[in-house]
């Protein structure tokens, strides 16, 4: 009893704790203001059409009007000043909107995360109070541990994953990059996926892998192939199938495919999603976990081992193909 009482006194802590100390980096480089209605693309388009509107019709008014008097030299810096304002205004439009997108995108980052620390807290906490209040029997805790375990690996990995966004640049660092086997490494985040979203690997995974060895750091690589399959098994279809495959092509580089039978990617959407907290829609309304980091974590990544990551239609039926291009060569 007074275990379990610790326990839930423990995620209550936990929750508080980590409510401050993950969110608020984020929210110290740019303040969210929720006491006021979320700003929106409307405004500031229209103003800055209207301004633009108006500097275009005063510069050729100038223009005529100079042009008729034979000031050249007042119609030239006329001309250029207006050229300028002109500029300026664009440039503002460009920035106002991209600030406004990514004010929405923290906020949607907010709700997700808020959402995905305390389901899981919810959760360990109900278990631990019904163990508390009511006598069960030995399978029905084993029952409580297992899911309780899964709970806290859930917890455990959206951490991780936040962690890991502030100090991209030194991950792997302190390892020397070594010799991998391809094949070896995607089986191991494959089925870390499928273990993640209590899936069957050999019913809805297939490899399909040339023998490559990559020289870079393992947990650069899995960070970045786990993210790939993590998404590629959580959004596929019913019933969900996700293909791996990888080749050699030329010059030594090395190309790896992660198709799944989802719903697929947007053309529209298919550079915004490598974006820092980008997810579609409104978070509040989603129905798939997650945070919007995943992608971006897996651009960085592959940047830093000077390879290339897109994503395309794929072929023949519904559903996504992301593709990573690496340095690598054959294996003996």
């Amino acid at each position: 009893m007074i275990r379990c009482h610790f326990c839930i006194s423990a995620v209550n802590r936990i929750c508080r704790f980590f409510c401050f100390a993950l969110l608020s980096p984020f929210a110290m480089s740019r303040p969210l203001d929720y006491t006021r209605k979320p700003r929106t693309l409307k405004l500031p388009i229209t103003l800055s059409a209207v301004l633009m509107t108006l500097n275009v019709t005063l510069m050729v008014c100038w223009i005529v009007l100079l042009a008729q008097l034979g000031s050249w030299g007042a119609l030239t810096v006329g001309t250029i000043v207006f050229a300028l304002i002109l500029v300026g205004l664009i440039i503002y439009m460009v920035v106002t909107v991209k600030e406004v997108r990514l004010n929405q995108r923290q906020a949607n980052f907010v709700d997700s995360v808020t959402h995905e620390l305390k389901t899981p807290l919810a959760a360990l906490r109900l278990y631990l109070e019904t163990l508390q209040l009511r006598q069960l029997d030995e399978k029905q805790r084993a029952d409580f541990y297992l899911t309780m375990e899964h709970e806290l690996e859930r917890l455990d990995h959206l951490i991780s994953q936040l962690l890991e966004v502030a100090r991209l640049d030194a991950i792997g660092h302190h390892h020397e990059p070594e010799d991998i086997e391809l094949e070896t490494l995607l089986r191991r985040c494959g089925d870390s996926a499928c273990a993640h979203h209590r899936k069957d690997p050999a019913t809805i995974l297939r490899l399909r892998v040339e023998p490559v060895i990559l020289h870079a750091r393992r947990v650069v690589l899995e960070m970045i192939f786990g993210n790939l399959l993590d998404n590629a098994v959580k959004y596929a279809g019913d019933p969900p199938e996700v293909i791996v495959e990888a080749r050699m092509t030329a010059r030594n580089r090395v190309t790896i495919r992660v198709t799944d039978n989802g719903a697929g990617v947007p053309s529209e959407l298919r550079k915004k999603i490598f974006g820092m907290f980008y997810r579609g829609g409104n978070e509040l309304e989603r129905r798939q976990k997650g945070t919007g980091l995943g992608l971006y974590i897996c651009r960085t990544l592959t940047r830093v081992l000077k390879g290339n990551i897109a994503v395309h239609d794929r072929e023949g039926g519904p559903g996504s193909v992301f593709e990573v291009e690496l340095p690598g060569r054959p294996a003996a």
